[in-house]
């Protein structure tokens, strides 16, 4: 560790700890969705929507703390960007078949424990992160498949959030294939933070240390995921 990185890196574990510290506290009390004046649009708009979509999908993504809570889990230990264009590819992959099949297909699946199935994606990979299945099992399941699972899993949380909504069948088509090049766009936007503040603190003092630290965080934001989805199951029975 060359000296005189530290001071300069030293306020990303800070922020990183702040930052998920408050989704884990506040996870109980917001549920990540489409609403407001962006489902109204999408609710009265007819027609080929093509730009507004992109742009919503990209905010939908960007804004998603669920999806990035798995993605932080899944880049913390990556270090050659090969293999983080490989992961972040089966992931997209695995959420734009299942959001385009979900939505244009009318595949309808239980909203809460879809998101309850995603909050537990961001336990699991904290959880691997952690070494708890080499503990338990002797060995880590295999990564690649495990985020391609999960990336099916988030797609069908996207299409959910759609699905709410009363979308007309009048460009429809079109419609969720511009909301998916959002999506991607919107991931792609994340990354770039999310990948910068990873490369900082790697660099600074302390990272093995206080790594610990915010994937037991990361896992406390999973579990608050699924409580918040667990509640809202009970009170919509």
């Amino acid at each position: 560790m060359r000296p005189g990185r530290g001071g300069k890196c030293g306020t990303v574990l800070p922020a990183l700890v702040a930052v998920v510290s408050l989704l884990a506290a506040t996870g109980p009390s917001i549920a990540h969705g489409v609403a407001g004046a962006d489902a109204q649009f999408l609710e009265t708009a007819t027609g080929v929507q093509f730009w507004p979509y992109l742009y919503l999908g990209a905010k939908h993504m960007f804004t998603g703390y669920d999806h990035l809570l798995f993605l932080v889990g899944v880049l913390f230990y990556l270090i050659r960007m090969r293999d983080v264009a490989v992961y972040v590819t089966l992931f997209s992959l695995g959420h734009s078949i299942t959001l385009l099949f979900g939505v244009l297909a009318g595949l309808r699946l239980d909203s809460y424990i879809i998101d309850a199935v995603i909050g537990f994606s961001v336990v699991y990979k904290a959880f691997d992160n952690l070494g708890g299945f080499r503990r338990m099992l002797g060995f880590s399941p295999n990564l690649k498949a495990v985020v391609f699972i999960f990336g099916l899993i988030h797609g069908f949380g996207l299409a959910t959030k759609l699905q709410d909504l009363s979308l007309s069948e009048d460009g429809l088509v079109p419609n969720i294939i511009a909301f998916n090049i959002g999506v991607e766009l919107g991931q792609v936007a994340a990354l770039v933070f999310i990948l910068s503040a990873l490369q900082l603190w790697r660099r600074a003092p302390g990272f093995s240390r206080h790594a610990t630290t915010i994937n037991v965080l990361l896992m406390a934001a999973g579990f608050s995921l699924i409580l918040v989805q667990l509640v809202g199951s009970w009170r919509a029975a």
